[in-house]
């Protein structure tokens, strides 16, 4: 039994389409199950983009807790800075020139009441 021509082209075709749709068949397989795990994948990225939104919610809470705490730490350095420049002007800078006579005086009043102090210890 010889095959004509037709015969061999009609076979050659058969198996032709025969794998085209086998490797038809195997890439939409495939691409269901690409797909099926890209909807598993949206659905953790909802999931994890609500978690990241309450995040953010919380970040921004605490970013205006710090924008507080900054601005109470500013206006406590203001008024250290000058409540030191009271000090220095007002207080230090006249009692300046007693301090030859002061510095002496704290010395000697020291000394005695560190004696004073043993001596009720013994």
């Amino acid at each position: 039994m010889t095959l004509t021509l037709n015969q061999l082209l009609f076979v050659i075709l058969t198996f032709a389409a025969v794998v085209a749709v086998v490797f038809l068949v195997m890439f939409l397989v495939q691409l269901r199950r690409a797909a099926a795990e890209g909807v598993k994948t949206l659905a953790e990225m909802r999931k994890l983009i609500e978690n990241l939104s309450e995040l953010e919610k919380v970040v921004r809470e605490k970013l205006d807790d710090v924008g507080q705490i900054m601005e109470a730490s500013k206006t406590t350095v203001r008024n250290l800075s000058e409540a030191s420049v009271f000090l220095t002007t007002r207080v230090l800078n006249p009692a300046t020139r007693y301090w030859p006579v002061i510095y002496p005086l704290f010395k000697f009043l020291w000394k005695r009441w560190r004696k004073r102090k043993e001596k009720k210890n013994e």
